[in-house]
């Protein structure tokens, strides 16, 4: 079965469909590639989908071993190349956990999940992942 249904709507914009919920995102290009940047890009939802992906799995393994990182915060950067082709040069995450007395052994799995998450697996070995986390 088909995840996505994309429809482009002219002036670099598309909307998309997530076919099994029925929720839309649009995409715009951006300001420095002729868009408007009125949307995500697509470039920016590949760099929010590795931090998505990475918090995600986190939250997956907190459950797993019964910690809690609700309320951690990521702050995404995505760095295009400078010459031909255009694409993603590195995408640099910086998560703040809350303040909680995170073990050793706590720390070690969130360490783990950012390497192994499905997204960071996915991209090119060229994309550089530049993640720090924070514990307060």
């Amino acid at each position: 079965m088909a995840t996505v249904e994309t429809v482009y709507l002219g002036e670099l914009r598309t909307e998309a469909t997530h076919l099994l919920s029925g929720n839309k995102l649009i995409t715009d290009a951006p300001p420095d590639n002729q868009g408007r940047g009125e949307y995500f890009s697509p470039t920016d939802l590949v760099a929010t989908a590795l931090g998505s992906c990475i918090v995600t799995v986190m939250g997956i393994a907190a459950r797993t071993h019964e910690f809690n990182i609700d309320g951690t915060k990521l702050v995404i950067t995505k760095i295009m190349t400078t010459e031909a082709p255009r694409r993603i040069a590195e995408v640099v995450i910086e998560m703040t956990f809350p303040p909680e007395a995170y073990s050793d052994k706590v720390k070690k799995i969130l360490e783990f999940t950012v390497k192994n998450c499905p997204v960071a697996l996915s991209l090119h070995p060229d994309v550089k992942q530049t993640i720090t986390l924070h514990y307060q």
